[in-house]
């Protein structure tokens, strides 16, 4: 490490937990970045400013006008640019010292497995279920960590998976949601801010796996809710997933045919809607709305009722609710509904 590049990390280089033999592990790790958007764009940012010696960016796509308000990495002269080669751009400026590998192509499951075996740890900052799961199962097949992050309207989610012999993503989400219910930041918005927050988390906890410190969201889901500044991290382990009620992944999904019939009946239930109140609002099928964040304080609520209905638009928090609601009372019956 030259003189210049000790000048440079000197505020890292004093750091105890980091020091000089942190930063050399710094300098000699290697990591692969899919998508160079919202997330993509401050963890790219970061990571290369953190001394990360070698970085690969892969993004087919191209910089347009709506991408400006959150993915900072470009401007107005970016625009019709490949993200990738557009970023890298953009990060050799920053750091000199950094080598960069640009894949201006699609991610597919033909090309993952080369590409991802040049890297020791991978960063999936894409916007779809299938690039998420296509990254988890090469990572998986290649026995390799990732870093996680996923952003919608005011709401994200950071955690670490497959890190020696940790968690992986289909662990905590075993399918992906229908066509119909996979809403991306392009269907539903996103305030800017927040793949700012979440990226910047993102290569945080990157950088602590490659420099070997603190600890990491490993069988962790972070959560962070930025309109009523509100985060959340649910514990998960493989064995949990594997043997107990709250991670099964098959909680029985109802309609609202069956929900009606219940009520004719007379059932003893609780309908929940764990969504956020301004998505209640919007659009709702009755019940109480109790948002995910809120429910460890509202579990009395519950207790009373022999079955409750979680509803929610994926799935995702009706999963988070039951593993919430386990930890107070196993016997309840817990089912599904998506609004």
């Amino acid at each position: 490490m030259n003189s210049s590049e000790l000048r440079r990390y000197d505020r890292q280089l004093i750091l105890a937990d980091l020091g000089l033999e942190g930063q050399q592990k710094l300098k000699s790790s290697n990591v692969l970045i899919v998508g160079a958007g919202g997330l993509g764009s401050p963890a790219l940012l970061y990571l290369a400013a953190a001394g990360v010696g070698r970085i690969g960016v892969i993004d087919y796509d191209v910089v347009e006008e709506s991408n400006l308000q959150r993915q900072v990495l470009f401007n107005n002269h970016d625009l019709g640019k490949n993200k990738a080669e557009a970023a890298v751009e953009k990060l050799m400026l920053l750091n000199p010292y950094l080598v960069f590998d640009t894949y201006p192509f699609k991610l597919e499951p033909e090309n993952a497995f080369k590409i991802f075996s040049n890297y020791t740890l991978m960063l999936d900052c894409s916007d779809n279920f299938s690039t998420r799961y296509l990254v988890n199962d090469t990572c998986v097949e290649l026995k390799k960590p990732f870093v996680f992050g996923s952003i919608l309207r005011f709401e994200g989610q950071v955690s670490v998976f497959n890190l020696q012999g940790g968690p992986n993503y289909r662990m905590l989400y075993p399918e992906a949601p229908s066509d119909e219910l996979a809403l991306n930041c392009s269907e539903a918005g996103v305030i800017g801010t927040l793949p700012g927050i979440v990226g910047t988390y993102m290569a945080n906890e990157s950088i602590k796996i490659l420099a070997g410190f603190g600890e990491t969201l490993s069988g962790k889901l972070l959560t962070i809710d930025v309109l009523h500044n509100q985060t959340q991290i649910f514990s998960f382990a493989t064995s949990d997933i594997k043997n107990t009620k709250q991670y099964d992944s098959s909680i029985p999904l109802i309609n609202q045919s069956i929900l009606s019939e219940w009520k004719e009946n007379g059932e003893d239930f609780m309908l929940i809607d764990v969504r956020e109140a301004y998505e209640y609002d919007e659009h709702n099928i009755g019940g109480t709305n109790i948002p995910v964040h809120e429910l460890p304080e509202r579990i009395s609520e519950i207790l009373a009722y022999k079955k409750v209905v979680f509803a929610c638009t994926t799935g995702t928090r009706s999963k988070l609710a039951t593993a919430i609601l386990a930890e107070h009372h196993k016997e309840i019956l817990v089912f599904n509904i998506n609004v």
